[in-house]
C-alpha cells in the first residue's frame, strides 16, 4: 500500500493527469471480478464523477439489448445491459467498427457474458463499460473484449 501512495505522490508532483493515476494503481483484473466493479461503482456514487476511467473485468447475464446499432461521433455502437449481481446492472458499449463480430445484435437476453473494458462514470444515469474492443491507445493500455456464451468478440 505504501508503494502505491509514494507512486501517487510522485506522479502528482510531476502533474500526471488523473486517468494516469488511476491506471498506475488499478490493474486490469485477470478474471471476472464483479466485487471490484461493485466497489468501484459505489465509490463513484459516493464521490461523484471524477473524469477517471477504471479497468474492469466482469461477468453476468444479459437483461436488455438495444435492438439496433447507433451511430455516434466515434462510429457504430451496440448496447446491452449486464446483470452483475446484487441488483446492479451496467450498460455495455460495444464499438462495432473496431470489433470482429457478426452484425448487431450478437447478444440475446439471457446470454452469459464476460466483459473486459473501461468503466466510465459521468453521473448516476451516465455510466457504463466501453472500450470492449481489441485496440489500445496511449491513454488506455488494456485491450477489451466481450465473450458471449463462450464465443469471444474483440
Amino acid at each position: 500500500m505504501m508503494s502505491r501512495l509514494r507512486l501517487l505522490a510522485a506522479m502528482a508532483c510531476f502533474g500526471a493527469p488523473l486517468p494516469a493515476l488511476a491506471q498506475a494503481i488499478a490493474p486490469m483484473p485477470p478474471s471476472c471480478d464483479n466485487a471490484k466493479f461493485l466497489s468501484d461503482q459505489q465509490t463513484f456514487e459516493q464521490r461523484g464523477a471524477t473524469r477517471t476511467d477504471l479497468p474492469e473485468h466482469i461477468c453476468g447475464r444479459v437483461i436488455a439489448i438495444a435492438p439496433h446499432a447507433k451511430r455516434t461521433r466515434s462510429g457504430w455502437h451496440g448496447y446491452f445491459y449486464l446483470d452483475v449481481g446484487q441488483g446492479v446492472s451496467i450498460r455495455i458499449v460495444s464499438g462495432l467498427d473496431e470489433m470482429t463480430a457478426p452484425q448487431w445484435p450478437w447478444v440475446q437476453k439471457g446470454d452469459t457474458v464476460e466483459v473486459q473494458g473501461r468503466y466510465y462514470y459521468d453521473s448516476l444515469r451516465k455510466q457504463g463499460i466501453d472500450w470492449t474492443h481489441h485496440g489500445t491507445s496511449r491513454k488506455w493500455p488494456w485491450p477489451g473484449y466481450v465473450t458471449v456464451n463462450g464465443h469471444r468478440y474483440e
